[in-house]
């Protein structure tokens, strides 16, 4: 840092550029190394911030989707037991689903990788320039709840109908209210051929109206969904009990 002229490190942090210091001396031994010119040399400069600048992007937007994991595809374990149509499952990480503004459900018993492969979709699509927002079914629809209660719904909605993909993980572990089945229809209706979501559930597609308290809502929001949905059904033992710690049997016998 001493070698760099006192002007010149003021200036770039006078530009917002001062985290190009700690490499600068670097840049500045191969420039001379490889004799490059002064155009050279700048856009060498300016594509390490470029390069900076994105990857902090990335990290920022994949913390603001609010993945309780960070995973991706790459890591999923394709030896274990569980079946699914793996065709169907790369042509939606293809993301073509997105520009079309459909939709995608993994449905499948506990444990079997639905919430897993739903971050993986998300991830990837973060990864891609997507905005992506990943919430529990459950939270969401008590956070609805509360805005309704505090006059705050109009902003709370705009939330939701902002991003290109919304993953609803774990839909339908329980009967929904009058008001939250008025709730998830409004939201499906507004974001239907606008943005796309993401839904896992244990339960079969067939069984989702009888969660939903007004029929008639039930069949008018599903019908957009199931209209415009990729269905993957996952069957197999629990993905996630292979991922447990395996507790060794101690012999407590003298």
């Amino acid at each position: 840092m001493s070698s760099i002229d006192p002007d010149l490190v003021r200036l770039l942090k006078r530009l917002k550029l001062g985290l190009l210091l700690p490499t600068l001396p670097e840049r500045l031994t191969l420039a001379r190394a490889q004799q490059l010119d002064y155009v050279a040399f700048l856009t060498l400069l300016l594509a390490d911030e470029v390069q900076r600048r994105d990857h902090q992007a990335l990290e920022r937007h994949l913390v603001q989707a609010g993945f309780e994991d960070r995973v991706t595809l790459d890591g999923f374990d394709w030896t274990s037991p569980v079946q699914l149509d793996r065709r169907q499952l790369q042509q939606v990480f293809s993301l073509e689903f997105l520009a079309r503004k459909e939709h995608v459900v993994f449905v499948g018993p506990v444990g079997v990788g639905k919430s897993m492969l739903a971050q993986c979709l998300g991830s990837a699509s973060v990864r891609a320039g997507h905005s992506v927002l990943f919430i529990r079914a459950d939270a969401l629809l008590a956070e609805l709840g509360q805005a309704r209660a505090d006059h705050s719904y109009d902003k709370v909605l705009r939330r939701y109908l902002a991003p290109d993909l919304v993953i609803l993980d774990d839909f339908g572990l329980r009967r929904l209210t009058a008001q939250q089945s008025n709730d998830l229809y409004e939201l499906i209706v507004e974001r239907h051929r606008r943005a796309s979501f993401a839904i896992t559930s244990n339960r079969s597609v067939d069984e989702w109206l009888g969660l939903f308290d007004d029929p008639i809502l039930g069949n008018s929001a599903l019908d957009r969904l199931a209209n415009a949905a990729h269905q993957i059904v996952i069957e197999g033992p629990s993905y996630r009990a292979k991922l447990a710690p395996k507790h060794r049997v101690v012999d407590d016998q003298p």
